[in-house]
């Protein structure tokens, strides 16, 4: 690669999305924004930056007859591996995309975050892979196994008593120790890692007709959906969100950020209580719809994942299909279907929890 070469992805990378985008998150919602101009050049240059540290996850074709008995006709489901990351989950991406973004300086004094799990891990094996400090801080409530893998990936792991204590934390890192924090909610950034799975999943499969997205903080639509639409108009771009959740879904509803002071459901990493301006106004933009689904469906789907794809999910993990075999079967009848499976990271007695559960509904 030529020094110009290099020098031109480097400028994409550090402002991946353009001036509007930049605008876009950072600043309150725009709910009738029009004009997001994302240059599918910045989407592939972060791809190119952030290749060496993530996984191209595979799109398998999910064949089954119990599947297809529960389907319309001539539906053809592929299912992209996301679980299969380094971390377990998509957030990757976004980690090292921001990761990507510190001078010298800043790598010196090490990151810190603040998240429920899957975040944490991302972040902390994004500063393992650039030998950096990394600060996480986590909630009580957080799984386990999530803690663990934070842990096992290099980071010094805070819980906090609660979220007040656990900002606060967040902003003593930062000021006293001047770490940079690593954002777990859309920033340019993260737009731009999760943006590249639409590279992908638009090379491995020709003429998809739709893309189903668990959502919780929004982060993951949001780049996907943008990336896709500029490589695949007709592709239709589906959210799902939990009955009990759904904090950009009623963002977008009601033209202004909301808040949820308790989301109570098993996926418990789209039980997001906020979101921010920059999630909304790119699901507001790109989304076609955003459904929402019952966790005795998010159990069933996961428990369908694990007997006719051999696959061992989180909940979250399990929505898209939810949504696939639920709210939009019918609209879906005989489409090229892409669903994400985003996560695994879930505790084996948790997960068992699920899977007995969905067995039973099944």
């Amino acid at each position: 690669m030529s020094a110009s070469t290099d020098a031109e992805i480097q400028d994409n990378v550090r402002r991946p999305l353009g001036e509007n985008a930049h605008s876009v998150c950072n600043r309150e919602p725009n709910m009738s924004e029009t004009h997001l101009q994302i240059p599918l050049d910045a989407f592939r240059a972060t791809a190119a930056r952030i290749a060496p540290y993530v996984s191209r996850t595979p799109l398998v074709p999910w064949r089954s007859t119990v599947l297809d008995a529960r389907l319309h006709p001539g539906t053809e489901v592929a299912l992209k591996m996301e679980l299969f990351q380094p971390t377990g989950t998509f957030k990757v991406r976004g980690a090292i995309s921001n990761i990507l973004m510190l001078d010298a300086d800043q790598r010196a004094r090490g990151i810190t975050t603040i998240s429920g799990g899957n975040h944490a891990i991302a972040a902390a094996y994004a500063a393992r892979c650039f030998g950096l400090s990394a600060k996480v801080i986590m909630m009580p409530q957080a799984n386990p196994a999530r803690i663990a893998a934070a842990r096992a990936q290099g980071a010094e792991v805070i819980v906090a008593e609660g979220v007040e204590q656990g900002f606060g934390l967040l902003e003593r890192f930062k000021q006293e120790e001047g770490r940079s924090y690593i954002p777990s909610f859309p920033n340019e950034q993260v737009v731009a890692g999760t943006g590249t799975i639409s590279l992908e999943i638009h090379e491995q499969w020709d003429a998809v007709d739709a893309i189903i997205v668990p959502v919780g903080g929004g982060g993951l639509i949001s780049g996907l959906a943008a990336a896709s639409k500029l490589l695949s108009p007709g592709t239709l771009i589906y959210g799902v969100e939990p009955e009990t959740a759904g904090v950009v879904g009623r963002s977008v509803e009601a033209g202004a950020l909301q808040t949820m002071d308790r989301a109570d459901t098993i996926a418990d990493s789209l039980a997001s209580p906020i979101t921010n301006a920059c999630a909304v106004s790119f699901v507001s933009r790109y989304v076609d719809e955003v459904v929402r689904i019952s966790d005795d469906a998010i159990a069933t789907a996961l428990a369908l994942l694990f007997a006719e794809a051999k696959l061992a999910v989180e909940p979250a993990g399990a929505a898209a299909t939810a949504a696939l075999l639920g709210p939009l079967r019918d609209r879906l009848a005989g489409k090229r279907v892409v669903v994400m499976a985003c996560g695994a990271n879930i505790d084996a007695a948790g997960y068992s929890d699920v899977l007995a559960r969905g067995a039973a509904l099944w």
